[in-house]
């Protein structure tokens, strides 16, 4: 066998014999089908919240005193052996959850959930880290932490599976069941190729978005990290985003920018991707990367993989086009282990 355990081998297949025996559905975790809204609008303009969104100051700070502001770092990578304590050390050393959520705020989480493969497999986002997430966000005060994505196939079969649907619910999080009235036609303004698409309208009336993918290669993208999953909140016939695939997924970009960027790589899925299915495609770096800008969390990630960001042509675009630093030499990176 691999160097995964096999008790991992053990509990897909565990996992696999439960799904078929119970129907795929019966008995999971509660889901939330938001099918109702308004129909599609066409052109809409829209922007992110405030990028982070602002934290109170102290009361215990006055105005004639002068606080200097805390040097962070441009990104956080940890590693260690719990994918909760990953992405807890990751955020804390960006400033906290804090710095991104306020008290009261509506929080949109978008992991990669592309199938309904069990966690083991790297198809999807890690349910343990992602639900080590939502409870920061509430523990940071948020009203409301949602997590949506549209998979490929049968969203319900695709959250059950993946483990995500419990993982979530266990920890008092919303799963979306994404319908084509979730989503409206917004203009990108900055786009090149791309100037206006069907988006899901949760990413703009969150307070606070969040993004994270779960590291992994990519039949045309080359690699599916951060900026890749953007496609997850596109709606309409995404086969046609195909044609100058690279430069459209820049172009969505310059649109959607999220507040806080996590990679999830405790696994990573190295051939076969975007969906692989065997462990013999899956490794496992147990690491964690944060970041508040997808190029530049991007960029690090495809070391991961033995590349550099100018092995992906969407992140030399990004790159030149100023929505981020790439050059990793030129950013401030905080590492540690858990």
């Amino acid at each position: 066998m691999s160097d995964l355990e096999r008790r991992d081998f053990c509990r897909i297949l565990t996992g696999c014999t439960l799904l078929a025996c119970t129907g795929g559905l019966a008995g999971c975790a509660r889901l939330l089908d938001w099918s109702a809204g308004t129909d599609a609008g066409r052109g809409r303009v829209a922007t992110m919240a405030a990028n982070p969104p602002v934290v109170e100051a102290s009361s215990t700070v006055t105005p004639s005193e002068t606080v200097p502001a805390p040097a962070l770092p441009d990104l956080a990578v940890y590693t260690g052996d719990d994918p909760a304590a990953n992405v807890r050390a990751a955020v804390a050393a960006l400033g906290g959850m804090d710095r991104f959520v306020k008290r009261g705020a509506r929080v949109v989480i978008k992991p990669n959930v592309i199938v309904g493969r069990a966690p083991e497999l790297a198809t999807t986002t890690n349910p343990i880290a992602l639900a080590a997430v939502v409870t920061m966000a509430y523990e940071a005060g948020a009203a409301q932490v949602t997590v949506l994505d549209r998979p490929t196939g049968d969203p319900r079969t695709a959250f059950e599976g993946s483990g995500i649907a419990k993982a979530v619910n266990d920890v008092d999080g919303t799963v979306k069941i994404l319908s084509d009235r979730n989503f409206e036609r917004f203009d990108i303004p900055k786009g090149r190729v791309l100037t206006s698409w069907p988006l899901v309208t949760d990413i703009f009336e969150a307070d606070t978005f969040i993004n994270m993918p779960i590291a992994k290669t990519h039949s045309m993208a080359g690699l599916t990290m951060s900026m890749k999953n953007l496609m997850g909140v596109m709606g309409g016939t995404r086969g046609t985003v195909h044609q100058d695939f690279h430069q459209k997924i820049v172009d969505l970009a310059t649109l959607v920018q999220p507040h806080l960027v996590i990679l999830d790589a405790y696994r990573i899925m190295i051939r076969n991707g975007p969906t692989g299915g065997s462990l013999k495609d899956v490794r496992t770096p147990k690491t964690a990367i944060a970041g508040t800008n997808m190029p530049s969390v991007d960029a690090y990630g495809a070391t991961l993989f033995g590349k550099q960001a100018s092995d992906l042509k969407y992140l030399v675009n990004a790159g030149a086009q100023g929505l981020g630093v790439i050059d990793l030499n030129k950013l401030d990176i905080a590492k540690g282990t858990t």
